[in-house]
């Protein structure tokens, strides 16, 4: 009798797309951990970026915006072991890698994949400077990337003087090539609204159109934007209106949503599929939030599509206040009952409506951080991060 033939060899195709279907990355570390040949062919940065745009990244904890230092996840949320290696291997006071001749003073504006912005002051700071000193950090990799000042030339095109700023990353889903990124300030001046946008793929900044209030609508709820459709958002206080700039056009618009009952100071939106948007607002009193799903039907009018969904938050919390999207989540804080000595930070993922809690919040002013293993991030040239 013939002895079985031994099975084939799987091909380093079919391994592959086996390899992309493992959802946990601590998975795919033992896998890699396996065989030299498994190993060479998950940390092959090409597989990487496919795994990285099938994956979403985790959370790792929150760093604090106003003075540095990392919280990371607890268990137990499914991040936390990944959440003390990053504490462990990241900088995050920014101090030991930001150039020589910048101040000891600095502040977190924003984080989206991995990155940190950062505005900063030099040690011979310019008087009545237009746009502030920026500058784009990578706390794992402990490098950082200035940016360069917009030109004058840029200003006077578009007539800014005085003006209010703020900036922010553009979330890298946007972004074909995960090693580049952008940055958008926005500018608020007397009588007019713009944008600018850095490049780190030119290394340069461009100028939106303008355009004025008169065109637009009123003040501003002063938080962060909402990010969805390849638009910012800002709610407008007391309005039932939300300024809009797309990044796509290049342009500013005042869009109508529906009626939300609230001043604003608590109502998120986010991406809920189909090009329908979801729409959060924290209902303090009964510890719940409501998601109301809208639709765009008209120019930069919206519609409900579904009613308001009551979505119970965990037992045993005062929660003050909601924030997002992030990365798919939308974030809430909350003191633990009765004493209120506790402000933990929990995580509604948008798709599947599932509530986890982070940890303890030990910062004040912070921001969520997401990333992958240090093992699986992009290697990104010194210059573009």
């Amino acid at each position: 009798m013939e002895s079985p033939r031994p099975l084939p060899a799987l091909t380093n195709d079919l391994l592959e797309e086996i390899f992309l279907r493992i959802g946990s990355p601590g998975d795919l570390v033992r896998a890699s951990a396996a065989s030299v040949n498994f190993r060479r062919l998950i940390t092959d940065p090409s597989f990487l970026r496919r795994y990285r745009s099938l994956h979403p990244p985790l959370l790792f904890g929150l760093i604090d915006a106003d003075g540095g230092g990392f919280q990371p996840a607890e268990a137990p949320h499914p991040s936390a072991a990944l959440g003390r290696a990053v504490a462990g291997a990241a900088d995050f006071s920014f101090e030991d890698y930001l150039p020589r001749g910048i101040g000891g003073y600095h502040y977190l504006l924003d984080v989206q994949g991995g990155r940190v912005l950062l505005t900063y002051h030099a040690e011979e700071e310019e008087k009545k400077k237009l746009l502030p000193h920026l500058a784009v950090c990578d706390p794992l990799a402990r490098r950082c990337l200035l940016l360069p000042p917009i030109h004058e030339d840029r200003f006077a095109s578009v007539d800014v003087q005085n003006r209010c700023i703020d900036a922010f990353l553009v979330p890298s889903g946007d972004e074909e090539d995960d090693t580049s990124f952008r940055v958008i300030t926005r500018m608020i001046c007397p009588e007019m609204v713009v944008a600018f946008i850095f490049s780190s793929a030119t290394g340069h900044w461009s100028a939106g159109p303008s355009v004025s209030w008169d065109a637009l609508t009123e003040r501003l709820w002063l938080r962060p934007p909402s990010y969805l459709y390849s638009c910012f958002y800002w709610k407008v206080y007391g309005k039932n209106k939300w300024l809009k700039f797309d990044m796509s056009s290049m342009e500013f618009s005042a869009d109508e949503m529906i009626e939300d009952g609230h001043d604003g100071g608590e109502t998120i939106i986010a991406e809920a599929g189909e090009g329908r948007v979801g729409m959060f607002r924290l209902n303090i009193d009964d510890a719940s939030l409501c998601y109301t799903i809208i639709r765009q039907i008209a120019g930069t009018r919206f519609d409900q599509l579904k009613m308001d969904n009551m979505i119970p938050l965990l037992v045993g919390y005062w929660y003050h206040s909601v924030h997002g999207p992030y990365e798919g989540h939308i974030f809430i804080r909350g003191f633990r009952l009765p004493t209120l000595a506790e402000n933990a930070c929990f995580t509604l993922e948008i798709k599947t409506l599932k509530i986890e809690r982070v940890c303890q919040m030990r910062l004040g002013n912070v921001k969520p951080y997401f990333g992958f293993p240090p093992f699986m991030s992009p290697i990104r040239p010194f210059d573009l991060f």
